[in-house]
């Protein structure tokens, strides 16, 4: 597999996949379309996405450990198998209250 591509037609973990960084966030590219993106992190404890928007939706699948995913200034506790949809232009933050690895699906289109 190249760096941040992942091998088609071929079974995998997101889990697997990916690695921590002490005090870091890893991001692996899963899929790349010019609808949308998969992408695949690593969150540290303790680290974070300040706040932002996006001009599209997004999902969050949290695959592993907690996070804290605040979507218009509401927080929301978050834990392994969960999903959470931020919409579009509204402001949005990124927590990671453990270590934790989520799946970002951009949806631009």
């Amino acid at each position: 597999m190249d760096n941040n591509k992942f091998n088609s037609r071929k079974p995998f973990s997101f889990n697997n996949e990916i690695s921590y960084s002490d005090g870091g966030i890893v991001s692996k590219r899963v899929l790349e379309k010019s609808v949308g993106n998969v992408s695949l992190f690593a969150f540290d404890q303790g680290q974070k996405l300040s706040e932002h928007t996006a001009p599209f939706d997004a999902m969050i699948q949290v695959m592993e450990g907690e996070a804290e995913i605040v979507i218009g200034g509401e927080p929301n506790h978050m834990t392994a198998g969960e999903t959470i949809i931020m919409p579009a232009n509204i402001p949005h933050a990124v927590n990671a209250v453990t270590r934790f690895k989520m799946v970002l699906t951009m949806i631009k289109a």
